[in-house]
């Protein structure tokens, strides 16, 4: 075999259908969109719209409620933040707060808060400073020998 006798399988090259380009292509004139009318024009997007009928996604019922006020929080696993301490991002020796977790790149932003997920495994004893945490993860911290100081809730009245 020579490189001059190399190709392709048959089939694994198609040649891209060039749209418009005079009659005795058989997509000439129109390019294959028909005649006349909104569609036929470039620009077109009508991506739900039924010709003045109502449309599907707005006849069909709406489920389940979404608070517009929910609080959106920033998650942190138990894993994550042994990984960042083993890394040396953290310094468990002196505490750890939600704007320390932010730069050692455990989170992007606080958002609405940062919230303590009991999700691997923590060895590390670390004071940490943050929103909120789950009780399992909580556990974990104190178990490991540190502690998991959350913000006073106000009582509602």
């Amino acid at each position: 075999m020579r490189l001059n006798e190399l190709s392709d399988n048959d089939g694994a090259v198609k040649k891209r259908h060039r749209v418009g380009r005079g009659i005795g292509s058989g997509k000439g004139k129109t390019g294959g969109r028909g005649v006349k009318g909104q569609k036929s024009r470039s620009g077109v997007a009508i991506k739900g719209f039924e010709g003045g009928q109502m449309p599907l996604h707005m006849r069909l019922p709406k489920r389940g409620f979404n608070k517009p006020n929910r609080l959106a929080f920033a998650e942190v696993t138990l894993a994550r933040l042994q990984a960042a301490i083993d890394a040396g991002k953290l310094d468990a020796a002196n505490g750890v707060t939600e704007d320390a977790l932010v730069a050692a790149g455990l989170v992007r932003r606080k958002k609405d808060g940062i919230r303590l997920i009991a999700t691997g495994e923590l060895s590390a004893k670390v004071a940490l400073e943050v929103t909120g945490a789950s009780k399992a993860a909580v556990a974990a911290v104190e178990k490991a020998g540190g502690t998991v100081t959350l913000p006073a809730k106000a009582d509602a009245e």
